[in-house]
C-alpha cells in the first residue's frame, strides 16, 4: 500500500489508522479473513487509479473508512453494515461488482451496498434532495433502516471535512440538506449526538457570523458557568450519596444551534437565553430499580430547589417513539437562575446518545424500535400518494419530535405528533374508523373531528355509516398516514361517482335517441371548458354541470358534424339510402388510385371518393381534414365513418381505446371540393394588419374567407380565420404568404 496516486500521504495515514481502529472495535462481529479481503480490494482500487474525488476534493476511500469508523463508534451496527460502508466507493468506481462482494462477504454486505447504490442514483439526478427525487430517497430509507443510519454518519463525516473548502456553493447546498433532512432524521432515530453535530456544523456554514458570535460568548462565560455548576451540584451530591445511590453527574452547555434557535424564537441575544446549560444525573441502576431510583432523585432535587411544573417532561413513564427515556425538570438554583436537570440511567443514556441501535445491546427492551417501525410504515403508506411537494412538507413535520399521548376507553395508549386532531387519531386506529369518523368524546364531552388532542386525553371515536371523507379533511389532518388515507379514499369515491355519472349520461342520450360518439363527446367536453375527462364526469356527479346542458351541446355539435348535401362534395345526400358500416365491404384499391393518404396498391383501405355509393362517411369537425392530409377512418357507434387527420388531437385516444374501429383511408384523387380550414394567427396589433390579411386571402384563387375573429389585448392580437380551400398545397401557400404580413408572428392550423 505504498501507491499514492489517488491518496496523499496524509490521507493514506488516516486510512491506515482508521482501518486499524475499526477492526479493533469490531473484532467480535468480523469473520476470519475479512481484513485480508478488504486489504486486497483496497490495494486493487489504488493500483487501478479509478477513484474520483468529489466536489470538495475529498477522497471517497477516506470518507468511507471514516464513516465506517463513526458507525462503529456511535451506532454500533453489524458486520454487514460496516463492510458495506467500507466497500462503497470500491463498488462505485467499478473496481468490484456486487456479485464479487456477495461471493467474498455474503448477501448481507451485498444488500447494504445495493441500498447505497440506490442512494447514489438519487444524488446523480440532483446534488440536493428536491421534490423530484425526494420520493426515491424515502423509498430506499423505508426499505432498510440501516441505510438511514449509514447516510447520517456519512453526512457527519462530509460536514466535518468541508470547513476549508473553496466550493462555497456546494458547501451551502450540503449544509442545507443536513439541516433540512439528516439532522431531523437523526433526531427521530434518537442519534442526538450526531444530530447536534449536524445542526452545529450546518449553522457554522450557513450562518457563519451568528455561529462564531455565540461561540465567543460561550468561551467568555465558560469559567463562570463551570463555577456555577459546581455550586449547584455540591449540595446535591451530598444528598444523593446519603441516599446510597450509585451515579455520576455532568454539566453540559446546550449546543450552539439550540442556543441560536432560542435566540431567534425569543428575540434575545446570547445573554438573554437563561438555560444555557443542563445538568445530567446518570444512575447505575439494575433494570428492576431504574424507574424507582429516577423518581427518588427527582424527589431529592425538588426538595432542594423550586421546580417549574410547566417545564417538566416525563419520558420515563411513556418513552418517546424513538426509545428516548429520561426525566427532565427545570429548577430555580442558586442566584435565582433556572437550571435544567435530566435524570436517567446508564442504559437510558446509552440509548439517548446512540439511538435506536443501542436497543440491540439490551435484550427485552423494545420501547422505541416499534415506534420507529410504525413511523416508517407511515412513510411507506404516504408513498402511495403522488404529490412529492406535499409529501416532503408533511415528512418534515412528522420528524418533529414533540408528541402527545392519548388513551382509548380501554386504557390503550397511543403516540401522535403534537397538533394531531381527533381525525388523525381515528385514522391512526384504522382507515375505516377514520373514513366514518364524525367526532369524539373526550372527558365526557363531545368534540368535533377538528379538536386538537392533548397528552392524557381519553378519546372515544364516534362514527356513522353515512359519513364519508370530504376534501377539506386534508386541511384537518396533520399526520402523513391520515393524509394518505384521506387522499386514497377521495380518489376511490371520485372514480366511483364519475363512473355513475357516465352511465347516467349515456342512459339519457339513449332516451333522447342520440347516438353515442366518443369524438363528439370529447369535443363537447372541450367546448364546455373541461380538458380532463375525470374532471368533466366529476362535475356532472357533483351537480356543478347540468346533464341537460351537456346533452344540448352534444346534440348541436352532432348536427353540425352530420352529412350536408354539397355539389361535388364528399358527403352523400341524406335522402339517399345508406348502408350500415357493419355491412360495408372495403373495396380493393387499384394501383392507379394511389393518393397522398395511404400505401399505394394496399387492400382494406377506404377510398374517399364522391362516386362511392351506399356508404355514410364525413369529414371530422375536430381536425377538418382536406385533400392531401394523411387520414384514417373511424367507425362510429351509429354505423357511419368519420374521416380524421393522422395528427388529429383525438387520434391517440381513438387508437388506444377503439383500435378495432379504425379503418385505413386514402384519397381517390382531387375532386374540386372545398373544405373548411381554421387558421390561428398571432401577431402585433399594427394598423391595417387585418386588411393586409384579408387582401391576401381575397387575391388567392379558389380560396374563400368564410369568417374572421380578432381579439386584441395589450398590443397583441389573436385571430381565428376560417377559409374554404381544396387541398393542402394551397393551404401551405396561404400560410406562407400570411407569415410575410408585417406584424404577424405565427400562423398555425387548428
Amino acid at each position: 500500500m505504498e501507491l499514492t496516486n489517488t491518496l496523499t500521504e496524509e490521507e493514506l495515514g488516516r486510512v491506515t489508522t482508521a482501518q486499524r481502529q475499526l477492526f479493533a472495535m469490531a473484532a467480535d462481529v468480523m469473520q476470519e479473513g475479512d481484513e485480508a479481503k478488504l486489504r486486497k480490494y483496497l490495494d486493487n482500487v489504488l493500483e487501478q487509479g479509478t477513484l474520483r474525488r468529489d466536489a470538495f476534493g475529498l477522497s471517497p476511500i477516506v470518507k468511507d473508512i471514516e464513516t465506517a469508523l463513526l458507525v462503529a463508534q456511535e451506532i454500533g451496527l453489524s458486520r454487514g453494515s460496516l463492510l458495506g460502508v467500507f466497500l462503497n466507493s470500491i463498488v462505485k468506481c467499478g473496481a468490484a461488482t456486487l456479485d464479487e462482494i456477495r461471493r467474498d462477504f455474503g448477501d448481507e454486505v451485498a444488500n447494504i451496498l445495493h441500498g447505497l447504490m440506490r442512494i447514489r442514483e438519487v444524488y446523480a439526478k440532483s446534488a440536493t434532495v428536491g421534490s423530484e427525487n425526494f420520493r426515491s430517497l424515502l423509498v430506499t430509507f423505508a426499505e432498510d433502516m440501516r441505510v438511514i443510519l449509514i447516510m447520517i454518519a456519512n453526512r457527519v463525516c462530509v460536514m466535518r471535512q468541508i470547513k476549508d473548502t473553496t466550493n462555497t456553493e456546494a458547501q451551502r447546498k450540503v449544509s442545507m440538506e443536513a439541516a433540512y433532512l439528516y439532522a431531523p432524521l437523526a433526531h427521530k432515530l434518537g442519534l442526538y449526538k450526531l444530530k447536534s453535530e449536524l445542526e452545529d456544523l450546518s449553522l457554522k456554514y450557513l450562518e457563519h457570523d451568528a455561529y462564531y458570535h455565540i461561540k465567543e460568548k460561550l468561551n467568555e462565560t465558560k469559567r463562570s458557568r463551570d463555577a456555577y455548576i459546581e455550586r449547584f451540584l455540591k449540595p446535591l451530591d451530598e444528598k444523593l450519596q446519603a441516599a446510597g445511590l450509585h451515579y455520576h453527574m455532568k454539566g453540559r452547555t446546550k449546543s450552539i444551534h439550540s442556543i441560536w434557535q432560542k435566540m431567534q424564537k425569543q428575540h434575545v441575544d446570547v445573554d438573554g437565553v437563561y438555560d444555557l446549560f443542563a445538568i445530567r444525573i446518570i444512575l447505575d441502576s439494575p433494570p428492576e430499580r431504574e424507574k424507582m431510583e429516577c423518581w427518588q432523585v427527582f424527589s431529592i432535587i425538588t426538595d432542594m430547589y423550586q421546580s417549574n411544573p410547566k417545564r417538566m417532561r416525563d419520558w420515563l413513564s411513556v418513552p418517546k417513539s424513538n426509545g428516548y427515556e429520561s426525566l427532565h425538570i427545570t429548577v430555580l438554583g442558586p442566584e435565582q437562575k433556572w437550571v435544567e436537570v435530566q435524570i436517567r440511567t446508564e442504559r437510558m443514556d446509552d440509548i439517548a446518545e446512540h439511538g435506536l441501535a443501542a436497543h440491540w445491546r439490551y435484550k427485552g427492551v423494545k420501547g422505541g424500535q416499534s415506534g420507529v417501525e410504525e413511523w416508517l410504515a407511515g412513510v411507506r403508506s404516504a408513498l402511495e400518494t403522488n404529490d412529492d411537494a406535499q409529501l416532503m412538507d408533511q415528512f418534515r413535520l412528522d420528524l418533529k419530535e414533540d408528541e402527545v399521548y392519548v388513551f382509548t376507553p380501554k386504557g390503550d395508549i397511543f403516540k401522535l405528533p403534537m397538533g394531531a386532531t381527533v381525525l388523525d387519531f381515528a385514522y391512526h386506529i384504522h382507515s375505516k374508523v377514520g373514513n366514518h369518523c364524525v367526532g369524539a368524546r373526550i372527558g365526557g364531552r363531545n368534540v368535533t373531528i377538528r379538536q386538537k388532542l392533548q397528552s392524557g386525553d381519553q378519546v372515544e371515536i364516534l362514527t356513522s355509516n353515512n359519513q364519508t371523507p370530504k376534501q377539506d379533511w386534508l386541511n384537518i389532518v396533520t399526520t402523513t398516514r391520515a393524509r394518505a388515507k384521506v387522499r386514497q379514499c377521495l380518489k376511490e369515491m371520485e372514480s366511483s361517482q364519475a363512473l355513475l355519472a357516465k352511465e347516467e349520461l349515456e342512459r339519457k342520450m339513449k332516451n333522447k335517441k342520440l347516438d353515442y360518439e366518443e369524438p363528439v363527446l370529447m369535443h363537447t367536453m372541450t367546448k364546455l371548458g373541461y380538458k380532463i375527462v375525470t374532471d368533466f364526469y366529476a362535475a356532472l356527479a357533483d351537480g356543478k354541470l347540468d346533464t341537460n346542458t351537456v346533452l344540448e351541446a352534444y346534440a348541436q355539435l352532432q348536427r353540425k358534424a352530420s352529412p350536408v348535401p354539397s355539389k361535388g362534395g364528399v358527403n352523400q345526400s341524406p335522402d339517399k339510402a345508406n348502408l350500415s358500416a357493419d355491412q360495408f365491404v372495403l373495396p380493393s384499391v387499384h394501383p392507379s388510385l394511389g393518393g397522398d393518404g395511404g400505401g399505394s396498391g394496399a387492400s382494406d383501405v377506404l377510398v374517399i371518393d364522391q362516386n362511392l355509393k351506399g356508404l355514410d362517411f364525413q369529414m371530422a369537425r375536430c381536425c377538418q381534414p382536406v385533400y392531401g392530409d394523411t387520414v384514417f377512418g373511424f367507425v362510429t357507434s351509429g354505423g357511419g365513418i368519420k374521416i380524421h387527420r393522422e395528427d388529429c388531437p383525438n387520434a391517440p385516444q381513438l387508437r388506444q381505446r377503439f383500435g378495432y374501429r379504425i379503418v385505413r383511408a386514402k384519397w381517390a384523387g382531387k375532386r374540386g371540393s372545398q373544405y373548411p380550414i381554421t387558421l390561428r394567427v398571432i401577431g402585433n396589433d399594427d394598423i391595417g394588419i387585418v386588411n393586409n390579411i384579408t387582401n391576401i386571402i381575397s387575391k388567392e384563387e379558389k380560396i374563400l374567407l368564410r369568417s374572421i375573429s380578432i381579439d386584441s389585448h395589450d398590443g397583441l392580437f389573436n385571430g381565428s380565420l376560417t377559409v374554404m380551400l381544396d387541398d393542402t398545397s394551397r393551404l401551405q401557400q396561404l400560410v406562407k404568404k400570411l407569415k410575410t404580413v408585417k406584424g404577424v408572428k405565427n400562423v398555425s392550423r387548428s
